[in-house]
């Protein structure tokens, strides 16, 4: 993580960061992070966890919240209805992209009214790979998740300090610090695109070791020479 955000400078002085909480193990791991690092770290910022709860019964809001309280966190919970209408018979055919673009926004707007600058989420290393492929099959183009990304004229700026670090490694770490994790109440969960592409990748690492670091090495050396003209 240290060295995404040395690499990409995400983290400035006086910054007042909203952490995007949704009580799996990347955004908790993100979370204590952070948090751990403002200890020892040369410049000062503050850190609000927010989760926003899609609105599936039974809500983990409460818990969520509890689990952010052991860890001296006042979390911000914001009860929404994303989810349910997302998966509304009006939406079926992708549930899963209104239901993250819808909590995005209310994401940004909390964020926007509890003053902070920045926001910081949890996705990882794999994250990237995956959303990298998910483009490529989906959407017919080349491209993935940014470690650091601006919006409105720079107002708000999105980072993911866990660019860097791969899903097994912080699994482990999880694990290793007893982090209670809450599971995931969506009922796409296991049946989406994303999980589709991860089972791939899953079975390709198991052949052959070499190919996530492969495929991350290969976004940072784009020889656009080498591709189509764009249309």
């Amino acid at each position: 993580m240290g060295r995404a955000l040395h690499r990409y400078r995400m983290i400035a002085d006086g910054d007042r960061i909203a952490v995007g909480i949704s009580g799996g193990k990347d955004s908790f791991s993100l979370m204590w992070l952070l948090d751990d690092l403002r200890k020892r770290a040369p410049v000062k910022y503050e850190l609000v966890p927010i989760y926003i709860d899609p609105g599936f019964e039974p809500s983990r809001g409460r818990t969520i919240a509890e689990i952010g309280h052991r860890h001296g966190w006042k979390t911000l919970v914001d009860y929404s209805d994303c989810g349910p209408l997302a998966h509304s018979e009006a939406n079926r055919e992708n549930p899963c992209f209104l239901c993250s673009r819808m909590r995005r926004k209310r994401l940004f707007v909390l964020a926007d009214r509890s003053g902070c600058n920045k926001i910081a989420l949890g996705h990882n290393k794999d994250d990237l790979i995956e959303t990298l492929l998910m483009n490529i099959f989906y959407a017919g183009e080349i491209s993935t998740m940014l470690p650091v990304q601006e919006f409105f004229q720079g107002k708000l700026t999105v980072i993911r300090p866990l660019a860097f670090s791969d899903e097994d490694t912080i699994s482990r770490f999880v694990k290793a610090m007893g982090f209670t994790v809450v599971d995931n109440p969506c009922p796409s969960a296991s049946n989406s695109k994303r999980s589709k592409i991860k089972a791939m990748l899953r079975e390709l690492y198991r052949k052959n070791s070499k190919i996530r670091g492969n495929i991350f090495r290969a976004m940072q050396r784009v020889r656009s020479d080498h591709l189509l003209k764009p249309r």
